[in-house]
This record gives C-alpha cells, structure tokens and sequence, in this order.
C-alpha cells in the first residue's frame, strides 16, 4: 500500500490522548482552532474494544450549521446505576475529525458494568451508555452478541432493538458490513423507497466526505443508538465499509476509470470508520488495514477479530460473462486450488499463531475466531435435485429473465464443482488449510464467527483429511437481502447438501446469540418477524451447542 493515511496526523485530528482524554497540544506553530460552546449529541454515544480496566467511550458534538470550530467535552463514567463519575476528563471533538471524538479510558474494575455520557459548555449533556469490562480470572460465563449486514435502505434495524432490550450482553460482536457504499438506485433500496430509508448521500459514496455522511446516518437510528448504549462493541469491518467485494488492490464495485484510485478510495473510507466506529485507533506508522487485535474474557475463552479484506486477501476468482463454459469453469477451479491465495497473509497469521497458543497454554476452554466471512465448505445447491424437475421449472418459469438467466449459470457451475461463494474462505481453500494445520498445532478449541453472508450458520469445521476443527457460528443480516428473498427455504436445501453445515437460515433477519462456559458454547439464532415496519416480534429459530469435547459435532438443542 503506497498511499497510506498519515497516522500520526489522524490520531492528532482526533483530538484524543490514548490514556487521559485530554485534548493532543497543538504542533509547533499551528494556530489554534476556535472553541465552541454549544453542540447536540444527535447520534448517541457508543463504547468499544473493551479491556479489564476500561474501553474506548465515543460521541460526534453536531455543531449548528456554519459553525466552524473544535468543541471541548468532558466525559464521566460511573458505577451502573450511579450517578458520580469515578472517572472523568476532557476530550475535544474537532472539525478535523468531523467533530467525533473518542477517549480511551483506563483505571476501572474489571467484569463491571459501567455509564458513561459526555457534556459541553452550554450545559448539553448527551445519552448515556453503559459498559462491561473484560472478566480476570476465574469466568464462569460470557454472553456475546454477534451482529452483521445493517443496509439502511433494507430495513428497520429491529434486531437492534431487540438485543439492546435483553438482560445480560456482555459485548456485541460486530463482523462487518455496517455501512454499504451503493446510492439511492443501488442495491437492496426496494424496501427503503416504501418505508422512506434512502441512503444519504444519495450517490454511490467516493469521498471522505461522503463516508463520513453514511456513517453519520447509520447512528441517527434510535435503535442503532439504543444497541450501541447497551454494550460494548467489538468491531471489525467487511467490504461495503469501502465497496462490494474488496480485496487487497480493488473490488469488484470500483472503477478506476470512473472513481480514481482506489488506495484513495480505501484510504478515505478508513479515516471515517475510525473517526466514526468505537474502535482504538491504529498505532502510529501502522498499517490502518491492520485491525486484528485480541480479546481476553477471563480463564474462560480468547477472541481474535481477525482481518481478511484489506490487508493480505488476493482477488477473489470471479465469472467472466454471463455464460461460463467448461474451459472456463475449469479455469477458476484451478486458480481456486492456487496455494499461494491468502486471505490472512503471513504476519496476521504469525500473530494469531502466538495469540492462540498463549491462550491454550493459559488453559483458557475457548479460542474464538472473530471473522468476517463463512468459513465451512458449501457446497452449491442442487436445486433441481432438491425440489424435483417440475417444481424447479415452475419455480424458474416465475422468475424474472435476469435472476433464471443467473440461477441456470449458477447451477451449471454448482454441478462442476464451483462452491457456493467464492468470496467466502471456500474461495481460499488452501488459505484455510493453513490455518486448519495451525489450529491443530497449538490445540486450539476452536469456534469461528462469521458475518457477510445474510445468513444463519452453524457448521461443523473439518480439515482436508477428516479431522474435526472446531465449529462455527454465522450471524444472519441486521437488514440486507439475501437469496432467501429470492428461494424461499434456500438454507434449509443448503443444509442437507453440505456435510459441514448443520443449520442455514437464508431467509430470516436477526442476530445471534452466544453464551461460553467451560463446558459447552450455545448460539442462539435470534429472528425478528419483519424489516418492513417497527412492529415486530422476536423467536428463536434454531439453537445450537458445541461442548468442550472437541471430536463431537454441533448439537441442536430446543428452540
């Protein structure tokens, strides 16, 4: 990467020290900006990467329109319920940094549930949000949400609501996708033209500015705001936080021709996830695509979020024209056995290696994987096998040209051995044979997450020769469409053709919920009835249960 953001430079528009708050002085020279004392705290607040003492606390100051300047607050955190600080400092939300601002706070108790809330001059004071911080030592359980896809044009963001209403959610994991980049003709608006969610802008977003707007949005959602003041979240992003199918040196949703260098794109769309997202900002003269970091909940497990957009993953193999042949086909399924594909790369890998290690040593039960993408082996679907010949023909005859047109090139390739998404770990399968063998080396138990497909998973992981890995978890779309809006009952056929995957829901909207003990780790797939309005309610789907012994599959409890 050769044109990078300057670090050192954004961590001063930030307008935060990592250890106090307090405003970064001013460079030699520079003229100081101007103060101003009155804001609004429209978009909530928000807390992430949380540690045994603390956690990043975050708000964006809006200004009144036309005023230029930085705006100094002071940020409190109490004991849960309390309404004394026992921690509190000053922060500067500047105009450099689109008036965000972020405070690392440290000295606090550990497994406690903590308010926090910021203030400015002219007395406003914003929402409170609440907390937890990392367990030390002997854990008896942790509650994870694992949450993905929010497209604000797909949907009212129900889930939202629902996990910011539940009892105990120790962290919120999010895996990616929680902004898109498409404009207001672009996918998935059908349903934001009914309800009257259009994205802003309402052009495909290019520029700083026009991420930041998209962020912006995103956290005017009250029930956005109201799942971000419930826990901490624990971020990584996927693609469309830049554009559809990123890899390392483009994606499949940028032109050159039409939106310049795509290093600038990539570059712009970081600077505002990081002032915007609850995330601890990269250290100086570091990579910005090199988020992976670790997690430690006590005795009981480890999380590495782990990165495989930008950093390391080579161009994912991709038709070309509408109608593969076989010359073709067999073309991508040699490109695909490519040992040399990385997804990780080797330095994030060397990393996670001497992370995981460490907690097995540690005698922790778990080492959880916070990934992007599905990293079972998925077969594509038989469905004229599923659905018999004329149940398949009538299914085709209602399709619109376009979708029959894409489900005949899908099905032919399916049969010749393409998998089911090539963007996914299926893409990499040597990639992910490396990994299997470094798992197995340092005797991981094993439990991956994964977002980005707007699906539901469970799914059983095993290694080229039969070995069983671990287990995985996909968390289904906050909001975005997937094929099940298309094939009704996809997953349920995705299921029964693929060996690894004990449970697929391509139809339903939701989160996932994951409870650890030292005995098993439970996920439950959460639903909610409806995207359409605000009126919903919630179930269950599935519930699913990998115990501690790592050679017995997943098992589906009561839902």
């Amino acid at each position: 990467m050769t044109t990078q953001i300057n670090r050192r430079k954004m961590l001063s528009l930030m307008g935060a020290s990592a250890t106090t708050g307090m405003a970064i002085g001013l460079a030699p020279g520079a003229q100081a900006a101007t103060m101003l004392k009155g804001a609004q705290f429209l978009h909530g607040v928000a807390s992430g990467d949380p540690t045994p003492d603390g956690a990043i606390i975050w708000t964006r100051a809006t200004v009144a329109q036309g005023a230029v300047g930085d705006v100094p607050l002071i940020w409190y955190v109490a004991p849960a319920g309390a309404t004394k600080a026992v921690r509190t400092g000053k922060v500067v939300a500047t105009g450099a940094a689109d008036h965000t601002a972020k405070v690392d706070v440290s000295g606090l108790k550990p497994a406690t549930d903590y308010d926090y809330w910021f203030s400015c001059k002219n007395g406003t004071t914003s929402p409170k949000g609440r907390l937890r911080t990392l367990p030390v030592g002997a854990t008896e359980k942790v509650v994870l949400a694992l949450v993905s896809c929010q497209l604000y044009p797909g949907g009212f963001f129900n889930a939202f609501a629902d996990l910011a209403a539940q009892e105990r959610v120790d962290a919120v994991v999010h895996l990616g996708d929680y902004i898109y980049e498409y404009g207001a003709e672009g996918y998935g608006t059908d349903i934001g033209k009914k309800i009257g969610r259009l994205p802003d802008p309402a052009h495909e977003i290019v520029t700083l500015d026009d991420y930041r707007r998209r962020h912006a949005q995103v956290k005017t959602d009250p029930q956005m705001q109201a799942a971000h003041a419930r826990a901490a979240f624990i971020c990584v992003w996927d693609d469309h936080e830049t554009a559809n199918d990123a890899w390392l040196g483009g994606a499949e949703n940028h032109d050159p021709a039409k939106e310049g260098d795509w290093r600038a794109r990539k570059a712009a769309a970081l600077q505002a996830y990081f002032e915007w997202m609850p995330i601890r900002n990269p250290a100086p003269g570091s990579d910005p695509a090199a988020i992976y970091r670790s997690f430690e909940f006590g005795d009981l497990a480890t999380l590495a979020m782990v990165e495989t957009r930008l950093l390391a993953r080579d161009q994912q193999v991709a038709f070309k024209g509408a109608v593969p042949d076989a010359a073709m086909i067999g073309a991508m399924l040699q490109q695909r056995q490519d040992t040399k594909r990385e997804l990780l790369g080797a330095a994030q890998t060397q990393w996670l290696e001497a992370v995981l290690a460490r907690s097995v040593k540690a005698g922790k039960a778990w080492q959880l994987l916070g990934n992007q993408v599905v990293m079972a082996r998925v077969p594509g679907p038989d469905l004229q096998r599923a659905m018999g010949e004329q149940m398949f023909a009538d299914m085709l005859g209602k399709m619109p040209e376009a979708y029959r047109a894409q489900i005949a090139r899908s099905q032919g390739a399916f049969k010749a051995g393409i998998p089911f998404n090539m963007d996914a770990w299926d893409g990499y399968p040597a990639a992910r044979e490396r990994l299997y063998a470094m798992l197995r080396k340092v005797g991981a138990n094993a439990i991956a997450f994964a977002g980005d497909s707007h699906a539901a998973w469970a799914n059983d992981l095993y290694d080229n020769g039969g070995t069983l890995i671990g287990a995985e978890f996909g968390a289904t779309a906050i909001t975005s469409p997937s094929y099940g809006s298309l094939l009704p009952g996809l997953g349920k056929i995705i299921a029964e053709q693929s060996p690894e995957v004990a449970f697929c829901d391509q139809d339903r909207k939701g989160y996932t919920m994951v409870t650890l003990t030292r005995e098993a780790v439970t996920a439950e797939f959460v639903t909610v009835s409806t995207v359409l309005s605000q009126d919903y309610t919630r179930a269950v789907a599935a519930r699913y249960t990998r115990t501690a012994k790592s050679n017995i599959p997943l098992q589906r409890g009561d839902a």
